[in-house]
């Protein structure tokens, strides 16, 4: 992840947040030709550490009270921030293997739970929820995977142990649709039996459940879900 730090964001954005996750810091500015080689190379290390190492951009000329609070003497200069300290750093535009080697002192090690969970497969997955019985991750994918299947009640026993988030919410639906015999609905059925339901779903309860499911199977980006949400909100008040 990156994100551009002025002098009023510093402190909450890499002193603060280095007490999460190790923060790297890139002193930079329009003019300096190293720092348009080094940037590109620190944003794509830091990217594959996948949330783990925060990348945090200050350009110097804007933020001078940031570039003073590490005594920078010349740029690119990068500083790897954990607990509110400084840890490692250097200036110059180093190759991308030694930021590798960099970054990589950083990223906290791969789990047992880490490994399991790529591997994907339904031993693994069971064996890190064994091991983390509340790794979300781990139980959505486990979840997916069975009602994949078609093993609806186990798959939906798992999901009811984790916080709803729009993607279980989604597989929820999908799962309850399943269990009536509509995992199959067409794009056009399924437009249909919404329009449909616009007239119910005030009164009848099942009404409001079965609108909100079917709504969960469009994808993320049809823009019906906007309009079919207002036209919802408007006949419940």
């Amino acid at each position: 992840m990156s994100m551009d730090v002025t002098d009023a964001t510093f402190e909450q954005d890499v002193i603060e947040a280095s007490k999460d996750r190790p923060v790297v810091v890139d002193l930079w500015a329009p003019w300096c030709g190293p720092c348009k080689t080094l940037s590109p190379i620190i944003e794509k290390v830091i990217a594959e550490t996948e949330g783990k190492v925060e990348l945090a951009k200050i350009n110097v000329d804007d933020n001078p009270a940031s570039a003073q609070a590490f005594k920078v003497q010349g740029i690119p200069a990068v500083f790897a921030i954990k607990d509110g300290k400084i840890v490692d750093s250097f200036v110059g535009a180093y190759p991308e293997s030694s930021v590798r080697e960099f970054v990589a002192k950083l990223a906290p090690a791969k789990t047992v739970v880490d490994v399991l969970i790529e591997e994907g497969n339904e031993p693994a997955l069971r064996q890190a929820l064994e091991l983390e019985p509340a790794n979300e991750v781990a139980g959505y994918l486990l979840a997916k995977l069975l009602a994949d299947r078609g093993e609806l009640d186990e798959a939906e026993g798992i999901l009811a142990r984790f916080p709803e988030t729009a993607e279980v919410a989604k597989l929820k639906a999908r799962i309850r649709l399943a269990k009536e015999g509509d995992a199959g609905l067409g794009d056009d059925e399924i437009t249909r039996e919404l329009d449909e339901l616009l007239e119910s779903v005030k009164a009848d309860e099942a009404a409001r459940q079965r609108f909100l499911d079917l709504l969960n199977l469009l994808p993320d980006d049809d823009p019906r879900i906007n309009q079919y949400r207002r036209s919802f909100t408007s006949r419940l008040f």
